[in-house]
């Protein structure tokens, strides 16, 4: 019982954690929401086509430190799981799934928020930091070749589901459940962006 409450509060201060969307608060301070701007998503990739690279610098640096600061909750909290032979942080794992949820559902923005792929990559470099650079390498591949964001977060995103598997990384039951989650959060909040991809009239980043 006492594991359950602290899993809860877990994921409870992940999601309270994640809810400070950088994006949104970054776009205030320019006088702007940047919801109703550009892709209307409240994200890096949004916030630097709408306000430039000063103010994508900062959406950068908070997406990425939210992640963190609730992942060492999680930490804190200090319930484990043993599964197949590997070891893995429940609490790690429910704060992980609250930042990115706080992140694209906002409690303090009517939840409207981002699309989680940031903050996701911040999570997973806190729990397996070599599974974070494999997925965060091939993302930069397909950017660099094709100029789409979207594209290179859902392979990553992809990617991280089908790497959970691999018994190298040594991970329980638990982590793939979480990365199929994760995965699931982003692939849903893309699915505009699926929809362009697949018409061609998806925007292309311009370096």
């Amino acid at each position: 019982m006492v594991d359950i409450l602290k899993i809860l509060v877990a994921l409870a201060s992940g999601y309270l954690i994640g809810s400070l969307n950088t994006g949104v608060i970054v776009g205030k301070l320019y006088g702007k929401d940047i919801r109703d701007h550009g892709s209307k998503s409240a994200g890096l990739t949004n916030t630097l086509r709408v306000l430039g690279k000063t103010a994508a610098v900062f959406v950068l640096a908070g997406d990425i430190l939210k992640g963190i600061l609730a992942c060492y909750i999680g930490l804190y909290m200090g319930v484990y799981a043993h599964s197949a032979g590997a070891t893995d942080s429940l609490s790690l794992l429910a704060a992980g799934v609250g930042a990115v949820m706080g992140h694209n559902w906002p409690l303090y923005f009517g939840f409207k928020g981002g699309k989680g792929a940031l903050t996701a990559v911040a999570v997973l470099f806190m729990f397996d930091w070599r599974m974070a650079l494999v997925c965060l390498g091939l993302f930069a591949v397909i950017v660099a070749v094709t100029r789409y964001v979207s594209l290179g977060t859902l392979c990553a995103a992809l990617l991280f589901v089908i790497l959970s598997f691999a018994p190298f990384f040594d991970h329980s039951f638990y982590f793939t459940l979480f990365a199929v989650l994760m995965a699931g959060m982003i692939i849903f909040k893309h699915r505009e962006n699926i929809k362009r991809l697949l018409s061609g009239t998806e925007n292309k980043l311009s370096f």
